[in-house]
């Protein structure tokens, strides 16, 4: 299983950028339920707020439904993910808060994360995917299909 991260879903749907491709690779995979991936009700609100600051509220709430649609069914995020994450927020200067708790929640879920931000990587037991790695495609398709 692959918890989703912001960035792959505002890479997916940008402009010319190194990292859109992967990004949508990875999407395809999912629409195509060939890869297992989820995210949390946080990153499609993240995903929103940054896809209306340059293309408009309807566009952003279009978008931000149709990935609900595709990565359901979503996973919530506990009290306990809530600790743990502010645990590793307080502890680790590299990542935000928002980061910290959506890494607690896929240690939790024994799941991977798929992310543009590299400081997800730094975390033991968690399984970075990046999408700026040459075979991210091949590792999602690993990752993705086998949990």
């Amino acid at each position: 299983m692959i918890v989703v991260d912001t960035t792959i879903l505002v890479y997916a749907v940008g402009g010319d950028h190194p990292l859109a491709d992967p990004c949508r690779s990875l999407l395809a995979e999912v629409a195509s339920a060939s890869v297992r991936a989820t995210t949390t009700v946080e990153v499609i609100q993240g995903f929103a707020h940054v896809r209306a600051r340059r293309r408009g509220r309807e566009d952003a709430a279009r978008l931000a439904r149709s990935y609900r649609q595709l990565l359901h069914p979503l996973v919530a995020v506990s009290e306990d993910d809530l600790e743990a994450g502010l645990d590793r927020f307080a502890s680790d200067e590299r990542l935000g808060a928002f980061d910290a708790v959506l890494a607690a929640r896929a240690l939790r879920l024994g799941a991977a994360v798929a992310s543009a931000d590299r400081a997800f990587a730094g975390i033991d037991g968690l399984t970075h995917l990046d999408p700026a790695d040459a075979d991210f495609t091949s590792a999602v398709r690993a990752v993705g299909s086998s949990r």
